[in-house]
């Protein structure tokens, strides 16, 4: 209250928790002002004393305490109890002559009369002074002190409600609840019986005590089952057999004491897993056995079982044997003495007369230990268990329904209503929500109710009997079809509609009252007056929805959120404000009609009611013993006598109360927050009305009060009996009957959310009166969505016509007379129609709307404008004006569509009447018109909020909006006022009459487009309002159609983003077939990247492809993966395989595993290709047509067979080269694979040959006619063989791989090679780099960071125009070595794919000596091919050979930025070759194949070199130089006496591998470089180190000559000890730069490769 303007000040004692107190109701009692330094927050009245708190939490006591040692001089006037200061309290509670207090941090203190036990402090008979109480819990190890809430102190006793919500006990008499048998029970205790339950509240009489206690739901403790009878220890249930129905009866009656009646009573449910054992597991509790109407756990739980769940219906008659229903216990009925019943036979015909209906209701009213329904209690709330049957005397009801006709299976109980909330506020089933007056005389029956039955009452329940569920008379086939989505959806919304986090600040409504202790008077509401040593649910008080109880002397109060008070017990002075007898079970207590009571409390024998009366100012009912003046003078004296006399006195004198009396002088005590009573005095504490303030919150807490009992009214007296009539479902269709359960059900959960609203409001008055705590300010949400919800449904059924359909029912039912209705919906019409009353009845929450914005408003002009609370109160004013608003509109759309509906022509209102949908304007006074629409025809077009309709004459079309584009044509060509409407399928202009409408009809279409595509649909703006928001809708947007017409998508459904009709952008479309395409979409066809999936039928398995698309077509690059196995990546174009791709057929295991890759044309194989047959171990290189070979072509197979030469149908054919391993030739014609047809040479591998024709197949005998020569017979000198030339009958280099190159230069821009722009290349670069890069960043896994800094990079075009100098040569060759990096760059795609390819053919069984030279001149054509391409791109770049000039001053930078450079030119220039720019970015990777081609080419010769270095390394350095004549002078000398200079090392005789070590070790590094101009340079770079050694050693320049230099090279060679040395001389000899061979460069290499053939012809001598 800080920013109150005029501010309460520091003491605030003028203002609030003002005290008043008095004795009795005669008129002329004035209320005494008690002043106290603070306001009081709470009073406490003992039977002569008095305990209050105030605020800052000090503690006085008033009034006679003879416990104290001093007595005090004026009793009446407060004193402090100082024991206490320094503590802070935060509760207070009086006993007979005990008080309590309890501190902030849940400690107690006790002071008073101690004889019993009742301040909890062994050894002493009075407590003078607070004095701490510790709860132990001794369950915990170590023991724990227990935290306190509140206390509640009786004549003997004290109760402790701990903060885990359990109840602590201690002092005398069975009123503790505890298994105690010896008094005092002096240490605090816990109430084992209500462990695991929540209690709210405590309550204690003189020798009773009451808790009330949240009814038990999912989120609260289960408790270990009880089967046995904790006394005689004999089973609770029992279970028979019969042959076709189980039986469970538990009509256990302890012998041993009454104490246990009802309260182990409680059938439970078994757990669903165990089935029906003999022992159920955990009491269910009241709310969930018979009486209970709602079915439903608890509070939160999410099960609504407001009516029975139907199940098919010839289950359901069986389940009714012999006209009884299963599960009841027959013989349990008869003996219990106190039915109401006249006997066993009538419950039978009774049973019987209910189970006749489709649905069977069981209903009957049961005594104790009679029939309990069986329901679970298990965490999850889910109800399918077992419901075995329902009892209770308080005409309530039950209805559950069979599901088989034997209880051992599993029912599932299922809720059609879909109202998701088990209180009394429950539509159905429950008669609770009905109001006092039409239901007092049912009220007070008891389950062994000891009254009789009154007929009427009989006759009510009679009347109510047909179905207590929603639906009475609908097949429970429909049933099922209308209410089981819509009910799972609401069933789940836990505590009625409340989100879950507020779940727990919002009160509970779903409560029970539970009595325990002495009984003389019927004080525990049990209907007897028996004692009860342990805690027993009040089953009268379930779902009456208890949210306070009050115990007196004698007798209890309990107050609901209706408003009402039920009370019971001793009735001597009419303490219970009614005079029905008995008064041992709860009833009401008389008020007139309109007086909603808010808070109770009891004295010893009188009841002190708040109430709100007409104005806002609380009023204070009082009943019970009116105090005599005299007496109240001497009351200390008499008081003893008084006790004794007091009955007949006031019988005789008329001296108390028949119903409670108002009392005249409340309304001097302004605003009253809270009544306390106690002993024989009165006390209020009322607060003056500061600003405004009090006044407005008392406003808003009696409001919402009024509203609830108003909702409640309507539910109990027009919903519940319209759902039961039975002509209802005849009367409303199946699609209206749903609707009106879901409106009912909504209408519930706003009732219960009224209730609880209300429930929190009354409590913030009574405690703090602050705006802190409105809960309508921090979840207002909740309040919003709940009546949208509602009126949502609402405006559903209004437009079905549901309210006209409700008439001829509600006329049956309320007759001609419709007084009640017309004073619950507040209508003010004359003579208004059923249906007009019906739709103000449902329509009438939406008015409260206003009243909760006018008093937030009311409340916020209490405070600073700038204050928050201010803002807050102002900011929810302005929600709920806006909600308000929004209401109306959707009523007033809901209104115009019925009516709409009403005049429409029969035929197509059934399929086009939805409930969501909603008319904005249609074309019926010829306003539009259809371009060339024929004479006669009619076309009537209707614009909902979903669809545009043109209804023709018998037909009509739909056209949803979310795919609907409208635009106006321009009228000066026309003349016409036009507009163009768009669909996916079709296409039509539609003529207006004029511009007006024209104008009207565009903006109505493309607001209901905009709308419907943001999801507002149900929200839509009538076509007047809204006229400033944004006229178009996006041309681009998300919907999900599916298409109708012929065609390629007939059928299919297109879920993604549209264009102008067209699917453009990302989407799914689904064929029914089962075809599905994923990916982006182009001018309604597929274009760009996309997967698409195609059932395979006969392998059952599904075809897939991933890849990119043009014009609905595969095309590009993409991966087929074949049902088959097989799989295909590489190119398509028009869906077929065309391009240059590979394809796998098979995996390794499987039948022929093969693979192809190369080019292909319209699917077919066709062009150059390598064809690897594994499982024949073959690898054919060639030409192919139609996916046979045919052409040249080369077989290898991994026996070392080469052919090469013509190839026909598939088969060698032709002249042809057929070598084996062993160099056997042959040369000329064949017929078939590996078949020798006609003539031909055959040349052995010794040179020797034949000659004629063959015929045969290679290996397995030839037939030969011709003549054998054996050419060097005589001249032995000449070489040996004359090798055959091979490589004149395969495909030539140029002509491999053309569509890989092909497709790179289309990639370009480029028609052909070379021919195309230059600036149109770079730019499809650009593209190529960003959509890649963007499609991977759709999944950045694929992308590494180094990887993404390349494509940035690489975004950044090179200036490739304009004269070449060294620097721009340098910035090309970096810039090819990033673009070869990434295989986004088309040359960095060019190059993975030519590698790609040249390993698949030259690896494996390609791996064969006599493809060297094919291999080599492959990596020729490839750089040639490359550098076109490089050249196009800067056409500014000399071709082969051509120079760049270089600077002459920055020699240094040349030589370090080129290794590839001539070192010492002549003139410093720069000869530009393919090699020299690409073989670095090419050749490392190609070099693992190719090296191993060179290795086994070479091998024979490498291994003759490899046997002499072995054998030369043997020996010491010295001998070694000296056998391969090194001058002496170069050998490094050795003094033995002296000691070698540094940098020298001695050489020795002995020593090894010391001379020239440098030089040999970088000779060595020649294994780790790839291209051959790297290998150059390591070799320039050991004759370096060898100069520099040799200087070094001569202490002078000094120039080689050759003969020098070779000796010691072929040293620092034979050394170094390279393996394949033969294999490195070659590579670099084919593969080296032409320009470099007469260099510096050449002559080194020379060099080399004299020493290696030198050391091939070493003898050793």
């Amino acid at each position: 209250m800080e920013t109150q303007r005029k501010s309460s000040g520091d003491d605030g004692g003028g203002e609030r928790g003002l005290l008043h107190t008095w004795r009795g109701y005669s008129y002329s009692v004035t209320p005494e002002r008690l002043l106290l330094p603070r306001p009081v927050l709470q009073v406490a009245l003992g039977t002569r004393h008095g305990v209050l708190l105030v605020e800052g939490g000090q503690v006085y006591s008033f009034g006679e305490s003879p416990w104290k040692q001093s007595q005090v001089p004026e009793p009446e006037k407060p004193t402090l109890e100082s024991a206490l200061s320094g503590q802070r309290v935060v509760t207070i509670a009086a006993g007979s002559f005990h008080s309590g207090a309890v501190t902030e941090d849940g400690g107690v203190h006790m002071w008073g009369d101690n004889s019993s036990g009742q301040c909890g402090l062994s050894g002493l008979t009075t407590v003078p002074n607070p004095t701490p109480v510790a709860l132990m819990d001794s369950d915990t190890s170590p023991p724990q002190t227990v935290p306190v809430l509140e206390l509640a102190c009786g004549e003997q006793h004290t109760l402790a409600l701990a903060a885990q919500r359990e109840v602590w006990s201690w002092g005398s008499g069975s009123q503790l609840g505890l298994n105690a048998t010896v008094f005092p029970v002096w240490k605090p205790q816990k109430v084992e019986h209500l462990a695991g339950r929540y209690v709210i509240q405590v309550a204690c009489g003189a020798l009773h005590s009451l808790a009330l206690v949240r009814c038990l739901g999912p989120q609260d403790v289960q408790r270990p089952p009880v089967d046995k009878c904790r006394q005689c220890n004999q089973l609770l249930y029992t279970m028979t057999d019969k042959e076709d129905h189980v039986i469970i009866s538990d009509g256990h009656y302890c012998p041993l004491g009454v104490e246990l009646t009802e309260d182990e009573g409680l059938l439970e449910a078994p757990a669903p897993t165990q089935g029906l054992k003999t022992s159920p597991s955990e009491p269910v509790l009241p709310s969930q056995t018979s009486s209970s109407k709602s079915s439903a756990p608890a509070d939160g739980a999410d099960s609504s079982s407001d009516s029975a769940h139907h199940q098919d219906s010839e289950k359901e008659k069986s389940a009714t044997t012999n006209g009884a229903l299963p599960g009841y216990d027959h013989s349990a009925l008869s003996k219990v003495k106190s039915s109401p019943y006249p006997d066993e036979q009538a419950v039978k015909d009774y049973l019987k007369k209910l189970s006749d209906n489709t649905q069977v209701e069981q209903t009957g009213k049961v005594t104790a230990g009679g029939l309990h329904t069986l329901l679970p209690s298990a965490p999850g709330g889910t109800l399918n268990s077992l419901v075995a049957s329902c009892a209770s005397a308080v005409g309530e009801r039950v209805a559950s329904t069979y599901e088989a006709l034997s209880l051992k299976k599993m029912m599932n109980l299922y809720l059609p209503s879909g109202v998701a909330r088990p209180s009394a506020s429950v539509i159905v089933g429950d008669n609770t929500a009905e109001r006092v007056r039409q239901e007092d005389s049912v009220q007070a029956k008891k389950s062994s109710s000891t009254g009789d039955i009154r007929e009427e009452e009989a006759e009510g329940l009679r009347r109510r009997l047909s179905l207590p569920g929603l639906l009475s008379q609908v097949s429970p086939r429909l049933l099922r079809k209308a209410g089981r989505p819509r009910v799972r959806a609401v069933a789940l919304t836990p505590l009625g509609g409340v989100v879950p986090e507020a779940q727990e600040v919002f009160p509970t409504l779903q409560t029970e009252v539970w009595s325990w202790g002495n009984c003389d008077h019927g004080q525990l509401g049990h209907g007897d007056t028996l004692a009860r040593l342990q805690p027993q649910c009040i089953k009268s008080l379930n779902n009456k929805e208890v949210v306070r109880v009050a115990a007196g002397a004698h007798h209890s109060l309990a107050l609901t959120a209706q408003s009402q008070v039920f009370s019971w017990g001793s009735n001597s002075c009419g303490q219970l404000g009614h005079m029905d007898s008995p008064s041992t079970v709860p009833r009401l207590a008389k008020l007139s009609e309109g007086i909603r009571v808010w808070d109770v409390s009891a004295g010893e024998k009188h009841t002190l009611l708040l109430a709100d009366g007409d104005c806002i100012q609380p009023i204070i009912y009082y009943s019970g013993q009116q105090v005599k003046e005299a007496a109240e003078e001497s009351h200390t004296r008499e008081a003893g006598q008084q006790e004794g006399g007091e009955e007949e006195e006031q019988r005789v004198g008329g001296g108390y109360t028949q119903q409670p009396v108002l009392l005249p002088f409340c309304m001097n005590l302004r605003y009253v927050s809270n009544v306390f009573a106690g002993g024989q005095r009165c006390v209020a504490l009322s607060d003056r009305n500061v600003m405004g303030f009090i006044a407005s919150l008392h406003e808003l807490a009696s409001a919402e009060r009024k509203y609830y009992c108003k909702l409640c009214n309507v539910k109990a007296q027009i919903i519940r009996p319209l759902l039961e009539l039975e002509s209802l479902s005849s009367a409303l269709g199946q699609v209206v009957l749903g609707l009106l359960q879901t409106l009912v059900g909504r209408f519930s959960l706003l009732c219960h959310l009224t209730g609880q609203h209300a429930a929190s409001l009354t409590a913030n008055l009574r405690r703090g009166r602050d705006v802190k705590s409105l809960l309508i300010l921090d979840h207002t949400g909740v309040f919003i969505d709940a009546y949208h919800e509602y009126c949502s449904v609402l405006g559903h059924f209004q437009v079905m016509g549901g309210f006209q359909s409700l008439t001829k029912p509600s006329l049956d039912f309320f007759g001609k007379s419709p007084e009640l209705l017309q004073k619950l919906s507040e209508c003010s019409e004359e003579n208004p129609s059923m249906s007009d009353l019906l739709m103000a009845l449902f329509y009438l929450p939406t008015r409260h709307l206003h009243e909760y914005g006018r008093l937030l408003l009311k409340l916020a002009t209490c405070f600073e404008v700038c204050s928050d609370d201010y803002q807050k109160l102002q900011d929810s004013c302005s929600k709920f004006e806006a909600l308000a608003l929004q209401l109306k509109r959707k009523r007033k759309d809901a209104d115009y569509t019925f009516h709409f509906w009403k005049s429409f022509p029969g035929k197509m209102t059934d399929s086009l009447r939805k409930p969501h949908r909603r008319l904005i304007c249609e074309s019926s006074n010829k306003a539009l018109t259809l371009q060339n629409a024929g004479r006669f025809s009619v076309n009537w077009f209707i614009l909902f909020n979903d669809a545009l309709v043109h209804a023709q004459f018998s037909t009509h079309h739909v056209f949803p909006l979310a795919t609907l584009w409208v635009e106006p044509i321009p009228e000066e060509n026309t003349g016409t006022h036009g507009l163009k409407v768009i669909t996916p399928e079709e296409t039509f202009t539609l003529l207006a009459c004029s511009p007006m409408e024209k104008a009207k009809w565009l903006r109505s279409i493309n607001q209901a487009v905009d709308q419907a595509l943001s999801g507002a649909g149900q929200d839509t703006a009538s076509i007047s309002s809204g006229s400033s928001q944004k006229l178009e809708p996006p041309i681009s947007r998300t919907a999900s159609y599916t298409f109708y017409k012929d065609g390629r998508l007939k059928e299919a459904t297109y879920d993604g983003r549209w264009l102008n009709g067209k699917p453009n952008g990302r989407g799914v479309l689904k064929w029914p077939d089962g075809r599905i395409y994923t990916g982006t979409f182009k001018n309604g066809l597929e274009d760009g990247f996309g997967e698409y999936i195609a059932p395979n039928k006969t392998l059952n398995k599904n075809d897939h492809y991933q890849g990119y698309w043009r014009d609905g077509k595969m095309h590009g690059l993409g991966t087929y993966r074949y049902a088959s196995g097989e799989v295909y990546d590489g190119s398509f174009q028009d869906s077929m395989r065309h391009g240059h791709g590979m394809l796998r057929s098979g995996k390794l295991n499987t039948s022929s595993p093969s693979v192809f890759i190369g080019q292909w044309l319209q699917d077919k194989k066709t062009g150059y290709g390598v064809f690897d047959d594994i499982t024949k171990g073959e690898k054919y290189m060639g030409m192919w047509q139609d996916h046979l070979r045919q052409g040249t072509g080369v077989v290898v197979t991994q026996f070392g067979l080469y052919y090469e030469g013509a190839f026909k149908d598939n088969k060698m054919m032709g002249t042809g080269i057929l070598l084996s391993e062993d160099d056997t030739t042959y040369e000329g014609e064949f017929s078939d694979d590996w078949t020798l047809s006609g003539k031909g040479v055959l040349t052995m591998a010794n040179g020797d040959y034949l000659e004629g024709s063959f015929n045969g197949e290679w290996g397995s005998g030839l037939k030969v006619t011709g003549s054998y020569f054996k050419p060097h017979l005589f001249d032995s000198d000449k070489d040996k063989t004359r090798p055959v030339k091979l490589g004149r009958l395969c495909v030539c280099p140029e002509d491999k791989w053309q569509a890989v190159f092909d497709e790179c230069w289309t990639q370009l821009g480029c028609e052909a090679p070379g021919q195309g722009e230059n600036w149109r290349a770079w730019e499809n670069i650009a593209v190529a780099l960003t959509t890649s890069r963007r499609h991977i960043e759709d999944s950045p896994e694929m992308l590494s960071r180094s990887h993404s800094k390349t494509l940035e990079s690489l975004e950044v075009i090179p200036q490739h125009v304009g004269p070449i100098n060294m620097e721009r040569y340098h910035t090309i060759r970096l810039y090819l070595i990033k673009a070869c990096d990434t295989p986004l760059h088309p040359l960095g795609r060019l190059v993975e794919t030519l590698v790609a390819v040249y390993r698949m053919t030259y690896v494996g069984v390609g791996a064969n000596r006599r493809l060297l030279p094919q291999a080599v001149k492959e990596i020729k054509s490839y750089l040639y091919r490359i550098f076109q391409i490089v050249r196009f791109l800067f056409p500014d770049l000399p071709e082969e050979g051509g120079i760049v000039p270089e600077p002459t001053t920055n020699l240094q930078d040349k030589k370090e930025g080129s290794a590839d450079a001539p070192l010492e030119s002549p003139k410093p220039c720069r000869v530009v070759s393919s090699s020299a720019l690409l073989l670095p970015v090419l050749l490392p990777r190609l070099y693992p194949p190719l090296f191993t081609l060179y290795a086994l080419d070479k091998e024979r010769e490498d291994d003759v070199y490899w046997e002499c270095v072995l054998r030369l390394n043997k020996q010491p350095d010295v001998a070694l130089l000296a056998f391969l004549g090194v001058q002496q002078k170069f050998w490094p000398v050795s003094i033995p006496d002296s000691v070698p200079a540094p940098g020298e090392k001695p050489v020795l005789s002995s020593t090894k591998d010391t001379c020239f070590a440098s030089a040999v070790e970088t000779l060595q590094q020649i294994s780790t470089t790839f291209t051959p101009s790297d290998k150059l340079q390591v070799i320039q770079l050991t004759f370096e180190e060898i100069t520099q050694e040799v200087q070094s050693l001569l202490k002078q320049d000094f120039l080689w000559s050759m003969d020098d230099l070779f000796p010691v090279f072929l040293y620092v060679v034979l050394r170094a000890r390279i393996r394949n040395l033969g294999s490195e001389v070659s590579l670099i000899e084919d593969l080296m730069d032409p320009c470099v061979q007469h260099g510096e460069h050449g002559i080194m290499f020379t060099t080399l490769k004299a020493c290696y053939y030198q050391i091939q012809h070493e003898k050793i001598t």
